[in-house]
């Protein structure tokens, strides 16, 4: 059975030792990891929270995203330098939480358009970060994964044909693709499709409803995604990803007016969903 994760964004985005309650419940749950939000935080409270989850047997996943100022692909080469220095610094935070993977839409800046479609230009200056970053990365012992946004969030890359050209610009080893069935659910004709085609270069995989709900709530199609993620022998993390207004700083940077599910709902049904799954398709 792949490695089961929840990311604790539904509770907070601030990573620090209030979390420790979150972090034993869902170990107690049978949770393998749980995925953190990579912000501006103290640095002492990375170490913290992943001397905690190792102590309790808690693996690490990390997320992060950029600002505008830290364009990846800005014409500004200034701005593509500090996207540089900004995600050392998110890797040497997640290296602190013990943290195997980041993954998230840092290939390009959140939630900023140029009112165009992307152009090659930005596609290569993104690959050049994300190559680099791939060095840094690995010597680090974490894979990279960029995720692929619905449209509302990131013009880049949508779908998984576009990270995939993405990505085959980047051609590094420790750069794979993420996919997260939320934002699929939109931008992919057929899930079962997309995963296949991004399979060769699949290295993280979000369970997330349609609504960021507790998943098998909406009308997300968990049995082609399962069943898809079973043909093509996919052996990585599979962690729930929900949102809720439990950190109002956070919900209001992404857009969430409203509650979709409480986050205990959201783990614990959630955790039922993908064992359910796992079982049904023989993970």
């Amino acid at each position: 059975m792949n490695k089961i994760g929840f990311n604790v964004l539904a509770w907070s985005a601030v990573v620090s030792d209030e979390l420790f309650p979150i972090l034993d419940r869902l170990k107690g749950i049978g949770y393998d990891g749980a995925e953190f939000f990579v912000g501006p935080w103290e640095e002492k409270a990375f170490k913290s929270v992943g001397k905690h989850c190792a102590d309790i047997g808690l693996e690490v996943t990390t997320v992060t995203v950029l600002s505008p100022e830290e364009n990846p692909i800005s014409p500004d080469a200034k701005v593509r330098e500090k996207s540089k220095e900004r995600l050392r610094w998110v890797l040497d935070r997640a290296a602190d939480l013990n943290s195997q993977l980041l993954c998230g839409p840092f290939h390009s800046a959140f939630a900023t358009f140029a009112s165009r479609a992307p152009i090659e230009e930005e596609y290569n200056w993104s690959a050049e970060v994300l190559h680099e970053m791939g060095d840094y990365a690995q010597k680090l012992g974490i894979l990279l994964t960029p995720e692929a946004l619905n449209r509302f969030e990131c013009y880049l890359s949508n779908t998984m044909e576009q990270l995939d050209y993405l990505l085959a610009k980047v051609n590094h080893p420790n750069v794979q693709a993420m996919f997260d069935t939320h934002h699929a659910n939109m931008e992919e004709k057929k899930l079962g499709q997309a995963i296949e085609f991004i399979a060769p270069k699949l290295g993280h995989f979000h369970i997330s409803e349609n609504d960021r709900g507790t998943p098998g709530s909406g009308h997300v199609n968990f049995d082609e995604t399962f069943a898809a993620l079973k043909k093509v022998g996919y052996s990585g993390w599979l962690t729930i990803e929900g949102f809720t207004r439990n950190d109002p700083a956070f919900a209001n940077s992404i857009g969430v007016w409203r509650e979709f599910s409480a986050p205990w709902d959201m783990a614990e049904n959630g955790f039922k969903l993908i064992k359910g799954m796992g079982e049904k398709y023989g993970f």
